[in-house]
């Protein structure tokens, strides 16, 4: 492929392509040398809307799909046939911006498990030291903690009651209670979230929003990247669209691709570089013949929801209209008030088995329904108030695939999970749900529980379970591994996430991971973007203090 002349106005050292958690990381680390040019080019547009910034407007985000993708899935058939929704946020910081905030990095036997797989230099002690280099932990500097990093992560500050019953509830089966689940990841512990001062601190807020008047940093919003431009098997550069008109920069050091799981394998396959066979059926030319799109797999949510005895919650009685609409004004202007909260107070990490290297489930405790909304007496009617446990399944067997339905860039992918295809995770899965309602049916929890609403205590056989857990379950949003780093065949990129086969092309972002974390996904997102950012540069890797 001919190399055609860029002007000199739009030649820069490195393009990231994708402003998400990776991309404001990395845009925040090259450019602290002044000398360094850095295009971040990102789809979405500004992250100014008060929904982005008041923690309890995550719920109209995702109600009103707002800042998203808009990608769902295939008609999956161990779903019931259904298409599920897929949260991708669109946006600066992408999913960051529309997440649940909830940071949690996973079991240190992860990252032992990704280096025994092939990801050499990315065991626990590889990783720790960036972990903590991102963050900064409302309790201090650690050992196992950052506390000078540009993110802000504290403890929930939510107030209800029904909180303790749940540990006791817990305990009164043996699972133990853990003050840092990201220092010690099994247990019942306090959810922490990526807020500072009332008001969600995405990847944006954190790692973009004090740079951007960096000279050397040029930001493009709204700017939908079509392709790597490539001279042979050598990246050069990205063309992109961008008010109406598709423009090329020229990268002089390498292109880096940070658009995630879905649109970074989208962008590498219209570029020629994918599974051979399913180019050609689009009539684009092979560069390279690689697993792209492959391995994709998520996390998968199911529910158990219980009424809850009067009186009713913090949560119920915050959301009656009136209310609602000044605690959102206090948030925003002052960073206080209950809309400044996230009403998630506890996650669970749990092995069903003590020999198990990593907890296998995850229980997110609920003291309200994920369907409250607001309401006024006389004219909405209130909703029901409840409490839920809703069982995840950390590491699925099943395996699906990112695939391209047209050549348009703009055009959304293929994404099939192929959930529950595997056996063990209908089993495993099913494990998951009976713990789950075993513990919200101990007596700890009878003064606020009253009769269970989902699924319903009548359903209780092994096949009415799995049916349940086919009908109503969702995915966590958590995508990962479409283009993942090894040292193997199966891999698109080696463990220093270079595209396998091409020069100056480097993938960063939640498509490289191996596998799963057990967590949600953002923080190791964030940690891989800040060891990549020593790679790229070419310094020695960090070491744990």
């Amino acid at each position: 492929m001919g190399r055609p002349n860029v002007a000199a106005s739009n030649t820069y050292d490195y393009i990231i392509v994708g402003a998400g958690s990776a991309g404001c990381v990395l845009a925040h680390r090259l450019t602290e040398d002044p000398s360094t040019r850095v295009l971040l080019l990102e789809a979405g547009g500004d992250d100014s809307h008060p929904y982005l910034r008041v923690p309890i407007g995550v719920g109209k985000l995702h109600q009103k799909r707002m800042f998203d993708w808009g990608y769902n899935t295939v008609a999956e058939e161990g779903m019931a046939g259904r298409e599920l929704m897929t949260l991708r946020g669109k946006v600066l910081g992408g999913s960051s911006s529309i997440n649940m905030m909830a940071l949690t990095r996973g079991s240190s036997g992860d990252f032992e498990r990704w280096a025994r797989g092939g990801a050499t230099g990315w065991s626990w002690n590889d990783v720790l030291p960036y972990f903590k280099r991102f963050e900064t932990w409302e309790g201090g500097e650690t050992p196992l903690r950052g506390g000078s990093g540009p993110l802000s992560v504290e403890f929930a500050k939510t107030d209800d009651p029904i909180e303790d019953a749940m540990y006791a509830a817990a305990a009164a089966l043996g699972y133990p209670r853990t003050p840092d689940y990201n220092s010690e990841s099994v247990g019942f512990g306090r959810t922490q979230f990526n807020i500072s001062k009332g008001r969600r601190h995405s990847a944006a807020r954190a790692f973009l929003r004090g740079i951007r008047k960096r000279p050397n940093l040029t930001l493009l919003t709204h700017a939908t990247a079509r392709r790597v431009l490539l001279d042979g098997t050598k990246a050069y550069g990205i063309a992109y669209g961008h008010n109406g008109v598709i423009t090329t920069a020229e990268a002089q050091r390498e292109v880096i691709l940070s658009g995630g799981s879905f649109n970074t394998p989208q962008l590498l396959m219209l570029s020629g570089i994918g599974p051979a066979d399913h180019l050609r059926e689009f009539g684009i030319d092979v560069v390279a013949a690689l697993p792209v799109g492959d391995n994709l797999q998520d996390h998968l949510k199911g529910v158990l929801l219980w009424k809850r005895r009067p009186p009713e919650g913090p949560l119920h009685r915050f959301l009656r209209f009136d209310r609602v609409a000044l605690a959102m004004a206090q948030a925003y202007l002052f960073g206080t008030g209950p809309a400044a909260k996230m009403p998630l107070g506890i996650q669970a990490f749990i092995k069903t088995s003590p020999e198990l290297e990593v907890p296998d489930i995850e229980f997110m405790l609920r003291t309200a329904p994920i369907t409250a909304q607001p309401y006024f007496p006389g004219v909405l009617p209130a909703y029901t108030d409840a409490f839920g446990i809703d069982p995840v399944i950390l590491h699925p067997e099943s395996r699906g695939t990112v695939r391209l339905q047209s050549t348009d860039p703009l055009a959304p992918v293929r994404i099939h999970y192929n959930y529950l295809s595997a056996p063990a995770d209908i089993a495993k899965f099913r494990q998951g749900f009976r713990l789950a309602r075993e513990i919200g049916n101990q007596a700890a929890l009878d003064a606020y529980r009253d009769v269970e609403l989902v699924p319903g205590p009548d359903v209780t056989s092994d096949a009415d379970i799995d049916a349940h857990l086919r009908r109503t379950s969702t995915t966590v949003s958590h995508p990962v591994s479409t283009c993942r780093m090894g040292t193997g065949e199966n891999c698109v990129l080696d463990p220093d996430l270079r595209v396998r086969g091409i020069e100056n092309l480097r993938v960063v972002d939640a498509s490289a991971f191996p596998e799963l974390v057990s967590a949600h996904t953002n923080a190791a997102v964030l940690m891989l973007a800040e060891k990549a950012s020593d790679m790229i540069r070419g310094r020695e890797p960090a070491v744990a203090r």
